[in-house]
């Protein structure tokens, strides 16, 4: 067997999103991660393309964690032939049927959408999977729990563990490990690695020694404000709410919503906010909160969140919209009340029903509570637009907008930095993936340099979508 290692990127190289990354280990092919591509068109437009590999060829997967940039190409790759196990941890094995199937539905109505409306330029419109194709990729899914060794090849004594990455619940960077020319060699990827002291989530786990590196390069050459979210709230809030206003959050439904959810309940409880009604309109969020609520245990959440059991997720005078029934319900209703939907850069979902009625009406406000993608219509708040597109019609945005910062589930450009100094040394190769060429090459050049500083080379890449990399021949060189 030719003893070789080497890597290949298909997603998540020169951009943030569509994570895909193929280890080829001798004549083992081992995929980390299968997202989306979200935001600007033409990434979108990557989706449909063929992947860069035949997924008949690989023999197992292993997922980081579940979100959508992460885990949403599974059921594409299910439906073009992947037939490998998909190793997640127990929180990622329940988390990815909620996500997959939220997201193959969404897909589904978005095209029978555009159908009835006319706005799409293909005849008819068809979504890039089904729910059927999501079922068919769930069944591939296989329980690896934290620090637990997966025998993957015998020959090479190629393994694998998950090691709990702090971003969210089930999340982990990936340690493999095999021996290649009488050596062992090391490589972890990080996934996305967490923040630490931040609500709900672990800190992240130490990066253990390692020869490659593959790690995220999302924040990377910015660091997170260091005001404290209650008090960017705070005011912003009140002015709304003493206005007769509605407070709209965009919020993704596994993580941000839950973080949220705590934060508006400690403000109300402190009588720092006036007790309005809160409205959680979004299934999803409300079946994750079921799911984090089966993992309140130190190996997944902070103790401070189960100290009261799974009401704690949730405050007293919140209300549950499960059926769109309900969800137009909120139509009829006037503020002041908060309303926490999905997705969280208002990409699709109920939200964006939301966002068309009450965006037009200044005396409104949506407050975006995570990182907003360029091409989303997040981003469009965020940068001042005053007009942005829903279901094919341009919706005037003369509402507040307010960027909240602080609850990212992001290390930013020093927690990066920090989280590799855990390690006994540094990794002689890095590759900077899940981020845009500047933050990645800045963050690069930076992990090199403190890797000088501790009397070792490092030398860092910054992979495009295709590029393959022979490991073997760099850790020689």
């Amino acid at each position: 067997m030719s003893e070789s290692l080497r890597l290949s990127f298909h997603g998540a190289a020169g951009t943030v999103t569509g994570s895909r990354h193929l280890v080829h280990a001798g004549k083992t092919r081992v995929l980390l991660d299968a997202g989306l591509f979200q935001g600007l068109k033409k990434l979108r437009l990557r989706n449909w393309e063929s992947p860069g590999f035949d997924p008949s060829m690989v023999h197992h997967m292993l997922l980081s964690h579940t979100h959508i940039d992460h885990v949403g190409y599974l059921p594409r790759l299910a439906k073009l032939g992947l037939d490998a196990p998909v190793h997640c941890t127990p929180a990622a094995y329940e988390l990815a049927e909620l996500m997959l199937l939220d997201s193959a539905k969404i897909q589904e109505e978005d095209a029978r959408h555009a159908n009835r409306r006319g706005y799409s330029k293909h005849h008819p419109a068809k979504p890039l999977y089904t729910v059927e194709d999501a079922r068919r990729a769930l069944e591939l899914r296989q329980v690896l729990r934290y620090n637990q060794w997966l025998d993957i090849e015998p020959e090479t004594k190629l393994r694998a563990r998950f090691l709990n990455s702090g971003h969210l619940l089930g999340s982990a960077f990936i340690e493999m490990r095999m021996e290649l020319g009488g050596r062992e060699i090391r490589l972890v990827f990080s996934g996305d690695i967490g923040r630490h002291d931040m609500p709900l989530h672990l800190d992240p786990r130490p990066l253990p020694k390692c020869d490659v590196l593959i790690i995220e390069s999302t924040y990377g050459t910015k660091l997170h404000p260091t005001t404290p979210v209650i008090d960017q709230i705070r005011e912003p809030f009140l002015e709304t709410l003493e206005g007769g206003g509605t407070i709209l959050i965009p919020a993704f439904a596994v993580g941000r919503s839950q973080q949220m959810t705590l934060v508006l309940r400690r403000l109300m409880k402190t009588g720092q906010l006036p007790e309005v009604p809160i409205h959680i309109d979004s299934p999803m969020a409300i079946k994750a909160t079921r799911i984090y609520s089966r993992f309140l245990d130190p190996r997944n959440i902070d103790p401070d969140v189960y100290e009261d059991g799974r009401m704690k997720l949730f405050p007293d005078n919140v209300s549950l919209h499960r059926t769109a029934d309900e969800s137009k319900e909120l139509n009829n209703l006037s503020g002041p009340r908060i309303l926490i939907s999905s997705s969280g850069m208002l990409s699709g979902g109920r939200v964006l029903h939301h966002l068309r009625r009450l965006a037009p009406d200044p005396r409104n406000m949506v407050v975006l509570v995570g990182y907003q993608a360029e091409g989303t219509r997040g981003r469009a708040l965020a940068d001042g637009r005053d007009t942005v597109k829903v279901h094919g019609r341009h919706v005037k945005l003369r509402c507040r907008s307010l960027q909240i910062h602080g609850l990212s589930g992001h290390a930013d450009r020093q927690g990066l930095l920090d989280w590799v100094a855990t390690a006994p040394e540094p990794p002689k190769l890095a590759f900077m993936v899940h981020g845009s060429p500047d933050r990645a090459e800045a963050l690069g050049t930076a992990l090199e340099q403190q890797a000088q500083r501790a009397q070792h080379s490092m030398r860092s890449f910054v992979p495009e979508i295709g590029d393959e990399f022979d490991i073997s021949e760099l850790l020689a060189s």
